[in-house]
């Protein structure tokens, strides 16, 4: 039989256990990583003897105010000098965050860029039913409106283009791009009746953007014709089980897909963990918070 002194000294070693491991869950959001992926999709000639085009992929960064060392972070990603910058959403964390986005994007609003916003530019976070979230139940966006206007008015200001419901051509670094986005198709403000159709077949790079990856946005990206599509949205999961294996997508998507390189259909597509997470949830769990090269080679 155990004595009360053992029940409290069992219970405070679980206590002591579990914040222990809490403490960890949190310090893993200040546990960045860069995931560099490889996918051939340039036809042979087009690098003009060059060994790659460089896509910086970067997605829910959710920033608060004085964020520095995520800032410092992501403003560091300038150095490995992308030809091209993918922005796939959920910048804000907080109705003051604007300018601190700003501040950790600053170097890379200087190089070629486009964007699409997610929910959470739109709206604030709010808390959340951690056994709703586990069970994959849909959340409802909140009635705090984010200043988006001018974050985008500034995006657009420094060059970057704007894929919402648009197609998008240029050049850069001699590869001619085809790209289109869509609203947050998560909570159905996409609209892909605007940007339908097959891209132009002279491009050399055909890209496909939503913020989150859902399936019948990728079924039409992929039916359409494009080579890759780009989103974020997931977190990976960011409470996973060892291995970083997905337990909750929050989308339509299957959990072997929530994040990295992989096929739909003929159609490559990749999705990013995100560089952070709601206030409301300061925690990850071997899913570290990360953004990703995307090298794009020639075909043999």
């Amino acid at each position: 039989m155990r004595t009360p002194a053992k029940i409290f000294s069992i219970f405070g070693g679980l206590t002591a256990l579990g914040g222990a491991t809490a403490a960890w869950a949190h310090s893993e959001i200040y546990n960045f990583k860069l995931h560099q992926v490889e996918v051939p999709l340039l036809a042979p000639g087009t690098l003009d003897g060059r060994k790659e085009f460089r896509i910086l992929h970067i997605s829910d960064l959710h920033m608060l105010p004085n964020q520095n060392r995520k800032i410092a972070w992501v403003s560091a990603l300038d150095s490995l000098n992308p030809h091209l910058v993918v922005n796939t959403g959920d910048n804000l964390g907080d109705a003051h965050a604007v300018p601190h986005v700003l501040r950790a994007l600053d170097p890379l609003l200087r190089r070629p860029g486009v964007f699409v916003f997610g929910s959470n530019d739109y709206f604030g976070p709010r808390p959340v039913n951690p056994f709703g979230y586990l069970l994959g139940k849909k959340r409802k966006v909140s009635d705090e409106a984010l200043p988006w206007k001018s974050m985008r008015a500034a995006f657009i200001e420094h060059g970057w283009h704007d894929a919402t419901h648009k197609r998008i051509e240029f050049k850069t670094a001699g590869v001619r791009l085809a790209i289109a986005g869509v609203d947050d198709p998560h909570h159905r403000l996409d609209h892909y009746e605007t940007i339908a159709g097959p891209p132009n077949q002279d491009a050399d790079l055909t890209i496909g953007l939503s913020h989150s990856p859902e399936p019948h946005i990728l079924q039409r990206f992929e039916t359409d014709g494009y080579q890759l599509s780009l989103h974020g949205h997931t977190h990976g999961g960011q409470i996973c089980l060892p291995g970083g294996h997905t337990i909750v997508t929050n989308c339509g998507i299957d959990r072997g897909r929530a994040k990295g390189l992989h096929k739909f259909g003929n159609m490559w597509m990749h999705v990013t963990n995100g560089l952070g997470n709601s206030k409301y949830v300061p925690f990850r769990v071997f899913c570290p918070p990360s953004a990703t090269l995307i090298r794009i080679v020639e075909r043999p």
